[in-house]
C-alpha cells in the first residue's frame, strides 16, 4: 500500500467509502452525502497549511485502487501529541492494511513530525478497531465514558489506545509519499 495526500480524482471512492455501513456507524464524523462533499473532504484532507492535520489516502500499489484513508489530527505541537482516526475499504478488511497503515503513520509522526505521543479512540464494541490498535503496539489506557454519538444514535464508552514515542517501534518509513518536514 502507498499512503500520499488525498486527490480529488478519488472522491467517487471516498464517497462509496462514507456510505458503508460501518464507516457509517462508527465514524459519525464522517458525513459525506454525495461527490461534491467528497471534493471537499479530499481537498481539506491534501490541505495541512493550518498544522491540525496530515490526511493520507491509502493507494493499493498494485491497482492504484483507493483503499482508504488514515489521518493525524487534533496535533498539538507544544504537547508534541496528536490523534489519529482511519477508515479502510470493505475489500481491505482483514489483511492488514489498518494496522500496517497505522504502524508507518505513527512511525512517520515520530521521525518526520517529533511527535511523542499518539492517541486512538474507538467506541467498545468497535472490535475490529481494537484488534488494529493492539496490533499496531497501541497499549489501551482506560476506557472513556460516554460523551460522542455514534452512526446508531447511541452514545457509547470508548477505549483510548495510547502509543508513545519510547513504546514504539523504530526503523524506516515506508512509502509514505508527498509529505513534508514540518519541523
Amino acid at each position: 500500500m502507498l499512503m500520499r495526500p488525498p486527490h480529488v480524482g478519488e472522491a467517487p471512492a471516498v464517497l462509496a467509502l462514507a456510505g458503508d455501513p460501518d464507516v457509517r456507524l462508527w465514524n459519525p464524523r464522517c458525513q459525506i452525502p454525495d461527490e461534491a462533499a467528497a471534493i471537499a473532504d479530499c481537498l481539506t484532507g491534501a490541505d495541512w497549511s493550518d498544522g491540525t492535520h496530515t490526511t493520507f489516502s491509502i493507494i493499493d500499489d498494485a491497482t492504484g485502487a483507493y483503499a482508504g484513508t488514515i489521518s493525524l489530527h487534533d496535533i498539538n505541537w507544544h504537547g508534541r501529541s496528536a490523534y489519529v482516526g482511519y477508515r479502510v475499504a470493505p475489500w481491505t478488511r482483514g489483511r492488514g492494511v489498518a494496522r500496517t497503515c497505522l504502524r508507518t503513520l505513527s512511525e512517520w509522526a515520530f521521525t518526520a513530525l517529533r511527535l511523542d505521543r499518539i492517541a486512538l479512540t474507538h467506541a467498545v464494541e468497535n472490535v475490529a478497531s481494537c484488534r488494529v490498535a493492539r496490533a499496531a503496539g497501541f497499549t489501551l489506557e482506560k476506557v472513556l465514558p460516554p460523551h460522542k454519538r455514534f452512526g446508531d444514535g447511541l452514545v457509547h464508552d470508548e477505549h483510548l489506545h495510547v502509543l508513545r514515542l519510547a513504546s514504539a517501534v523504530t526503523g524506516k518509513v515506508r512509502r509514505v509519499s508527498g509529505c513534508r518536514d514540518w519541523m
